[in-house]
């Protein structure tokens, strides 16, 4: 029989969103290619194009030092917690173990904003009298989970956090405008809960800290697009890098020349990850979803345009497997918010009108005031020869894989310890803004506006 229209609409995806304006008032420095307030102007597009009335929106909440150190070393939490702009002169040679400087400078709030982007991957915060938030019974409490948690305890399909992404910070030091790897500290939360997580990048540099943080486990794959070659940064990302003791075979690296376009990389990225997902059958994936591998970025050197970039967005979102979605890299922050909009109205399974609302940000997307980009009139240094090759030594890693891997049965572990506060002092309103409205999602069969 054909299904009732409510049957449909109940198949739809639940999307969950998280942001905080407090994120996009950072500043790394009038030189630094890394502008936070690309975060503001994507929000501002997803509110222009009335995409937050399709899911629920969140502020998250600021991870704690003791979650940030379930990956990141105790000393050097403690460090960023404690360094300032004005006492970083008294610190020099602490800067320099943990790689702070020039691409990773200190500044002010800084601890605070690496707080905020990794409490939207990670998160887990008691609320009271939260009634906004889904009722977890969990010792008599409201959890507002963020990401990975609300993922966890499903209630959400697919959780967004475009401040997150940020894929090489090390275990004890900073690394490429990246402080925290809000990407692992995910990652580690959805195990608790899946056997294997499949971690996806698609940002033009390679997700080295990631990789490097599960490289000796079976449990996690890691699959990186990205150009190698030429000291581009980080320098890593050969496609002879598999893993290694129980990993091996587990860490699948696509490294690509300058200038590859739509068609090439849609066409290895959907063939990669189909046999990925066939052959590992992954419990959760967490897709990176760095700009900067568009046309025009400002440090990039692929040719994508936004809607090829989106197609992988599409793609994996169409295996129905509870999927974290972050931002990452992009240096044009215009291009980056057209492209997370696109994105997010993509997860929303919404098509977005070519020209763009009037908003607070408006100025920056002229002369066109449009989303489409074109792509630059560049070479594919990517030749099919090239391409095949690269197809052909993947699909032998992933031969050599006997079956998904499994663990054994064992107690859940319990979430992150979160430090106990007075609720009296709690904001009982923690919604980015207008609370109520943002919790009611407004279904597409619905004929009024309220």
């Amino acid at each position: 029989r054909r299904p009732l229209e409510s049957e449909v609409m109940l198949e739809k995806d639940r999307i969950s969103y998280f942001y905080d304006g407090d994120v996009g008032n950072v500043y790394f420095g009038p030189n630094h290619p890394m502008k936070p307030h690309r975060l503001c102007m994507t929000h501002h597009l997803v509110l222009s194009y009335d995409l937050h009335k399709k899911m629920e929106i969140y502020r998250p909440h600021k991870a704690y030092p003791t979650e940030l150190a379930q990956f990141h070393s105790a000393d050097y939490v403690e460090f960023l917690h404690r360094i300032t702009p004005d006492t970083q002169h008294l610190y020099a040679s602490e800067l320099t173990r943990y790689n702070l400087g020039e691409d990773c400078p200190v500044f002010d709030d800084l601890f605070e904003f690496c707080q905020i982007y990794a409490g939207g991957t990670l998160g887990n915060r008691k609320i009271a009298n939260a009634s906004f938030c889904f009722v977890i019974s969990l010792s008599f409490f409201f959890y507002c989970s963020d990401a990975a948690r609300r993922l966890n305890h499903k209630t959400c399909d697919i959780a967004i956090n475009w401040a997150g992404g940020l894929h090489h910070a090390k275990k004890c030091e900073a690394s490429g405008f990246c402080y925290i790897n809000d990407l692992v500290l995910g990652i580690l939360e959805l195990l608790k809960y899946h056997a294997r997580v499949l971690y996806i990048d698609i940002d033009v540099h390679h997700g080295d800290g990631v990789e490097e943080a599960f490289y000796f486990t079976d449990r996690v794959m890691t699959v990186s697009f990205h150009k190698y070659g030429d000291m581009f940064f980080p320098g890593t990302g050969d496609i002879k890098d598999i893993g290694d003791r129980e990993g091996k075979y587990y860490a699948i690296n696509i490294p690509l020349k300058d200038g590859i376009d739509d068609t090439s990389f849609t066409r290895l990225f959907k063939t990669i990850i189909a046999k990925v997902v066939e052959t590992y059958l992954p419990g959760a994936i967490v897709l990176q979803c760095g700009a900067d591998s568009l046309a025009r970025d400002r440090l990039g050197c692929f040719n994508l345009s936004i809607e090829g970039h989106a197609e992988c967005v599409k793609f994996v979102k169409k295996f129905k497997i509870p999927l974290l979605v972050t931002g990452g890299g992009g240096y044009t922050k215009e291009n980056v918010a057209r492209c997370w909009a696109v994105e997010t109205g993509v997860l929303l399974d919404t098509e977005l009108p070519n020209e763009i609302p009037d908003n607070e940000y408006i100025e920056y997307f002229g002369p066109d005031y449009t989303l489409k980009v074109p792509n630059l009139n560049m070479d594919n240094l990517n030749s099919k020869t090239y391409l095949s090759s690269i197809k052909v030594q993947v699909m032998e890693s992933l031969r050599a894989i006997q079956h998904a891997p499994g663990v054994q049965m064992q107690e859940v572990p319990p979430d992150f310890y979160v430090p106990d506060f007075d609720e009296d002092e709690l904001d009982p309103d923690e919604r980015v803004d207008q609370h109520t409205q943002d919790k009611q999602v407004h279904r597409d069969d619905e004929y009024y506006e309220g």
